[in-house]
Formats: structure tokens, sequence, C-alpha cells
């Protein structure tokens, strides 16, 4: 592809995002009645509009669901029967999210249509960073890439992460090649199940092109660290590789090492040594632009809870390295771009795509106040609902889809604010995740679940007669991987003697970490078992009196006594300083829960 070609397919993709956008209204209704024509006749629709293709008609009826709501069709379709429950299309894959159903991750259903649309939104990632950094054909992009172990439905549908879908399409693998998207990772490394190999080989052919690379990045922050980590422990063995011009024989898969043959095609020893000079540092402070000197950006999610290692970014980098975060998606639909793509991580807004799915939201708060009054449980009256080109500036709201797969106002569970607008399209903020406590990876903890493990781990200090009269919790990502850090405060009773009681040691604490662990849903035991992209869970053990210095701490702050509970989550630095002040004793799991793929 030349590059007159190259520069007519950028701006082709700027004016289709000022044509959507500056009718985003019209788009909007268009696609609702697309999605009403394809699938009014299915049963789920037709139970609220008896096969009416009528918008309003449509906006009238149809209930706002969460994923219980769903749960029967879509398990019905996973057992086996037609697609025609909820769409007109024939569903081709179910998409595993990180939320979770009975321990099990929540499926969604998707179209081959959907690839389209995800593929749609990727291409317009580089005509919007071309706008701001120069050059990017000219080189090489980094980018770390995995698929996740595929799982399978009863009756035979594949059920994947919408990344390994995507990974495993033809949209991917028979992709056009151009400059502005020649990646240094082969396919075959990306494609590769063992993750460690996976890593191993991607990092090598960074490595091997590090002069050429342009752009560093992954999908989610936690990724980039964790392959920073994986580099820490493995760059002898990477240099002996491309010093010998061999690869390392603990490499077996057998598509990783044809295609690294030709990446290693022969020795280059003095490339080894620059590397080795690096990596030999005592610091690793600003290693990503010492290792790829023209690395003009970092590309990744640093939104939401991945906003958490923005700081070991900048570390990694020494500052100097702009973080972007391109593009907002889910499972059950990708959303929208990031139209300044440079703007700080802290103030990245998200231009919503009107042709993507049809969008609604449920008022949250305004005037700078988020209000968390609509419960997942909790039924949201239709007349509540706001279309896509009437939400406010500045005021909070949860998003809700409909899809041309089968979601019918499908509650999210994201949490956005108004930053402003782009022609007719609203632009949000990422604030948070409903009811989202804890985060290092792909999990997503609620409060709910953490107490649920919390109260069954805490039986074992029954027999020693001992009981938790608090707790608190911090997601540790000052390590890699992150893990998840319980505080407890124990009280002993001192009214029952026992003379046989064994003391409360060392062992009980272990225990009770594992029996938290084995308590928290599919998705973290798959990250901490399987993944190792979470660590082992950790309890702290604080003195008695240390959660009412907290409250004493938070009520200074200006809190109220009468309104003050204890935070589930702490994110405040001066609490987490009170609370590490007052720990006695640390304990972590000394095994990995058990997690059934």
């Amino acid at each position: 592809m030349d590059g007159k070609k190259l520069e007519y397919k950028g701006e082709a993709a700027l004016e289709e995002i000022e044509k959507l956008t500056e009718k985003a209204d019209e788009v909007q209704e268009s696609i609702l009645r697309e999605i009403l024509i394809q699938n009014g006749q299915t049963e789920y629709l037709s139970k609220y509009i008896k096969g009416s293709k009528d918008v309003k008609e449509f906006k009238y009826c149809v209930p706002v669901i969460t994923y219980k709501d769903m749960y029967p069709y879509i398990q019905r379709i996973a057992n086996g029967e037609d697609s025609s429950l909820i769409t007109g299309r024939p569903i081709t894959e179910m998409l595993c999210s990180s939320g979770t159903s009975a321990g099990e991750p929540k499926l969604m259903p998707s179209i081959n249509e959907d690839l389209d649309r995800r593929t749609f939104i990727y291409n317009l990632v580089m005509p919007i960073m071309n706008q701001y950094i120069s050059g990017l054909d000219e080189g090489k992009a980094m980018y770390l890439y995995f698929v996740k172990e595929e799982m399978s439905t009863p009756c035979g549908l594949p059920a994947r992460t919408v990344l390994t879908s995507y990974y495993k399409s033809k949209h991917f693998k028979c992709r056009a090649r151009d400059s502005f998207n020649d990646f240094t990772s082969p396919d075959q490394a990306i494609l590769c199940k063992d993750s460690d190999q996976s890593m191993y080989c991607q990092l090598l052919s960074g490595l091997v092109y590090r002069h050429q690379v342009l752009r560093i990045g992954a999908v989610f922050a936690s990724a980039l660290l964790r392959a920073i980590s994986f580099l820490e422990r493995n760059w002898v063995h990477l240099c002996n590789d491309i010093r010998n011009g061999e690869l390392d024989p603990m490499i077996t898969d057998p598509e990783c090492r044809s295609c690294m043959s030709m990446i290693l095609s022969s020795p280059n020893p003095s490339l080894a040594d620059e590397i080795e000079e690096i990596c030999s540092r005592p610091s690793w402070k600003g290693i990503l632009c010492l290792l790829w000197p023209r690395t003009k950006y970092i590309e990744a999610v640093v939104t939401g809870s991945m906003a958490q290692y923005v700081p070991s970014l900048k570390y990694y980098s020494e500052r100097k390295l702009p973080l972007v975060c391109t593009m907002y998606a889910s499972s059950e639909c990708y959303f929208g771009v990031n139209l300044k793509p440079l703007s700080d991580p802290a103030e990245v807004s998200f231009t919503l795509m009107p042709n993507m799915c049809y969008f609604e939201f449920i008022p949250l708060g305004e005037n700078g106040t988020l209000l968390m009054d609509v419960d997942e449980e909790e039924k949201v009256p239709i007349h509540k609902l706001v279309d896509l080109v009437h939400v406010r500036r500045g005021c909070y709201y949860e998003l809700v889809v409909t899809t041309f797969a089968g979601l019918y106002r499908y509650r999210i569970g994201d949490v956005l604010q108004v930053t402003g607008f782009h022609n007719q399209a609203p632009q949000f903020r990422f604030i948070c995740r409903r009811n989202v406590v804890l985060s290092i990876d792909n999990d997503k903890t609620n409060e709910e679940d953490l107490h649920k493990s919390i109260s069954t781990a805490k039986k074992l200090l029954e027999p020693y007669n001992a009981i938790l009269v608090e707790y608190t919790s911090y997601a540790e990502t000052l390590v890699v991987p992150g893990h998840y850090v319980l505080y407890w405060e124990i009280l002993h009773h001192s009214s029952v003697v026992n003379h046989n009681q064994t003391p409360l040691d060392a062992e009980v604490f272990q225990e009770c970490c594992i029996a938290v662990e084995e308590e928290l849903d599919y998705i973290y035991r798959r990250c901490r078992t399987h993944d190792k992209s979470i660590g082992p869970l950790e309890i702290r053990v604080v003195e008695p009196g240390t959660f009412e210095a907290l409250m004493d701490l938070f009520i200074g702050q200006g809190g109220s006594i009468n309104q003050y509970k204890t935070p589930r989550c702490i994110k405040s630095n001066a609490a987490l300083m009170l609370l590490n002040s007052h720990v006695k004793a640390s304990f972590f799991s000394a095994r990995d829960p058990v997690w059934i793929p």
C-alpha cells in the first residue's frame, strides 16, 4: 500500500468521524431502527413490542435490564437453542466478559458483523494519532498482545474473550499490511496459547528491533508492567538468544520457533551487549526510553482501575513518554475513541461513535455530584433514560446499550461523566465500574463479593477465641504482579479460658488468606492460578484501635460522624499510611486457589 493510499485512508477515517458526530441524533435513530428490523421478530423483543419496528414503541415498552435478566436466554442459546431467541443473525460465539455469574464469566452473544464494528474502531486510532505525532510510519510498534484459553458452550459455540476473538479473526490475521501498523511481534507469537512463551518471543522481537520501535503498548497498563517484570527476570536469556542467533530451547511451541528463526537470522553480539549494559543498571528508572530510544508514546488503558499503574509507567519511562489511551470498549460492544490522545490520563475523554449501537443513559448526578442511587438490582423507570445527544455537560450517567447481537437496554455498569461534545456526540470521562472496589488485572471484585469471602474466612478464627471486628482492603500495585491486601483488626476474647486452646499463629492466617481467595470469583481465581497476573492475597493484622483512628482521620478531613462508614477499599494515601503504621504482622496465601477452566 503506497503513501497516498495511506494518507487517503487517514483522511477518510477522520471525515467519517465528523460525518457521524455531526448528525449523531439521526445516526442513532437509524441504528435503533436497523436493530428492530433485524431483531424485531425475536422471542425476547416480541414479548414487549410484538414484532413492531416502531422506535417509539421500543422506547415506551422495552425494560432496562441487567445480565441476570438476559442469562436465561443466553444459557438456552449456549445449550443449543436457536439464535432467534434474541437476534435475527446467527450467534457465532460467546464473548467472556470479566463480570461473573454463579462463579463463571458472563457470556455475551456475538454475531459476525460485530467484528466489522470492532475493526471500524481500530481503524480510527492511527488517523487520530497521526494528527498529533508525525512519522509513525517510519518504524515499528511494539505492542504486546495475548490470547487467552478458550472454552466451548454445551452446543459447541466458542466462548472466549473479545480480544482473543479479534486476534483469531481474519480481520486481524488477514489485515492489510501498512507502514503505520508494522508490529514487532509476529502473529504466531501473539496467538501462542502459552502466555510465558508468547511474552518471551514478543519481548525478544521487540529487543531485536529496538532501534526501529516508535511506540510501545499493551491493551492494559497492568499487562505492560507485567512485561517489564518478565523482562527483569529473563533479560539474560534474551541477550544470549540475540548474541548466538538461536532461540532458547525452553521455547517449545513450533509456531513460535518457526517465526523467531527468521527474526534471529544471525548472531548479533553488539546488539546483545547494548541491551546487557542497559539491563545491568542498578535502577530501571527510564528503562523503556533506554531500551527503545525512538519511542514516542506508550499506549495502554490507563483509565478506571488501571489509573493506579500510571505512577509506575511514568517511573519506567522517566516521565518522558505520553501515556495514550486510544479507545473505550467492552465485551458487550465497542463504544468510542479518544480524539485528544495526548491528554493527561486523568483527563481522558472518549467520544462515543453513534454507529456502534444504540446508546442510552441512566442519570446518576449533576453539578459535579455523583449520586450512586440506582442499584443494580433496582428496576430503572424507562422515563428516566436519556438519549445520547441529550446528556448534559458535567452530569454523571450509567451507560445502557442496545446491540445488534441481542442486548436490549442492557446496563453495562460503567459510570461516566460528560466532559463536552464533539459536534453532536458527547464526550465522556470514565469514572468507575459500578460497585467494584478491588481490581488488579481483568478482575472486578465488588463490595458484596469481598464481604462474602471475608465472612467465610473469619469463621476460621472462632476456634481460637478470636473475632474479626473490622476490615478494609487495598489493591497493592507497587509490586508486579499486584495483589489484594486486607487490613484486619482482631479482638481476642478474654472471657473464655481454654487451657488446651491452640494459639492463633501464622498458619491460621495463611488459611484465612486461602479461604478468602477460594470464595472470590472465577476471573480472580483464573488471574491468580492460570494467568499469574495477580499475586497471593495478603492479610495485614493491625493493632486494636486502628479503625477508630481511621474514622478520626476521615472525620478530621470533613467527614460526618453520623454518616461515617468504614470504607471497604482505601484510596487515600493518608489512610494507607495510618493503616500501615499500625500493622503488627503480615501473612500471604500459601497456595493458589482452585480454578477449573
